[in-house]
């Protein structure tokens, strides 16, 4: 009788043992099933280096992959490579296939690519290239493209004022070395500078020409002592994007100076409000709506197994997506209230709204 309690008793124990093994599992497999929520990642660099990734290429992300019905995260990693690389390593672990990377410089591109690669996921370059990486798309705009009608507006404005045949004097105000898109902006409105150098039409400013790290605080920085060095005048500053332009602005208007020609770029509502002012002469419009269309396309035909749609080539190797971007003046900034970029509440306010007509 002893024997048949302790049998009955052992028997209960691995039947209860047995049901704890299978609730385990049954959980382990639900958060597994739970973790693989999403299908698609976008990692966003920062919210400094330019307004356009909080205003613009989250919401439009977000909206396409809603619209076509597929999870998705859209992430910003605040100028924090480390945090990027563990926003990827968390979009893997929630299942996601095809990430979207907008990194914040090459090195840490590449690892994480490698990590996203290793993993059986696709990357796919979003707005900056990763030179070399294992990325199979890069969706852009041309950025030589970009640059050219930066130079070209300078080249422009200056006419304008009268001051070409006078040998102006030019500042190049750059974004970051460590950035592939910046180099290529530099690339394209030196094709346009360079030749006007060579000929002594127009004069690099001592100093003149100097990389920023995007930053508006060092480029303003750098702008007042371009100023000290060059006794004041300074004829035109190719200034690579808004943010540059605004420390330009700044720096004159703190000297007491008068407008320059002045180029921008990502058609930002100060910009624009400068060059409604006459404070900046244009900026370069790049639908970010139409870029982040098309890479949130490359990843749901990626995602759905099909051709991804809009291949231009290739650019270093990679296949590539690459749009074209607009010159905006005084003369058509409407447009980018009729394409729905900015609102007109955004620009036409206070000081500014006199202005708009």
């Amino acid at each position: 009788m002893k024997n048949v309690r302790w049998a009955t008793a052992a028997l209960a124990v691995i039947v209860a043992a047995g049901l704890l093994v299978a609730a385990a599992s049954a959980r382990v497999s639900s958060s597994t099933k739970q973790a693989a929520s999403i299908k698609a990642c976008a990692l966003l660099p920062d919210t400094t280096t330019s307004t356009r990734y909080t205003l613009f290429d989250a919401p439009y992300l977000k909206a396409a992959f809603k619209k076509a019905n597929i999870a998705a995260s859209v992430l910003n990693a605040h100028a924090d490579p480390q945090k990027q690389k563990s926003q990827a390593q968390q979009c893997l672990a929630q299942g996601a296939k095809v990430i979207l990377l907008d990194q914040l410089d090459p090195i840490s591109g590449a690892s994480i690519t490698n990590l996203v690669v290793s993993r059986g996921a696709k990357v796919i370059d979003y707005d900056r290239l990763v030179v070399g990486s294992k990325a199979s798309y890069y969706v852009s705009f041309d950025n030589k493209v970009v640059g050219k009608l930066q130079g070209k507006g300078l080249v422009a404005a200056l006419k304008a004022r009268g001051k070409y045949s006078s040998h102006p004097v030019i500042a190049e105000l750059n974004g970051d070395i460590k950035d592939n898109n910046a180099k290529l902006f530099k690339s394209g409105y030196d094709s346009i500078l360079n030749p006007l150098y060579k000929s002594g039409t127009f004069k690099k400013a001592t100093a003149g020409d100097q990389w920023t790290e995007w930053s508006a605080t060092k480029a303003r920085t750098i702008f007042d002592q371009m100023l000290a060095r060059n006794a004041n005048k300074i004829d035109g500053v190719l200034a690579a994007n808004d943010g540059l332009a605004g420390a330009v602005v700044a720096s004159l208007k703190a000297h007491g100076l008068k407008s320059i020609p002045l180029t921008g770029q990502d058609a930002t509502p100060t910009g624009v409000q400068f060059i409604l002012a006459g404070w900046q002469s244009g900026t370069v419009y790049k639908s970010v709506r139409r870029e982040a269309n098309a890479a949130a396309a490359a990843a749901i035909a990626i995602i759905k197994k099909k051709p991804v749609p809009g291949v231009t080539g290739k650019l270093s190797g990679t296949k590539s997506i690459l749009l074209t971007p607009v010159w905006i003046t005084k003369s058509n900034y409407k447009r980018l209230f009729t394409e729905g970029f900015l609102k007109r509440s955004q620009v036409c306010n206070g000081t500014y709204a006199k202005y708009c007509k």
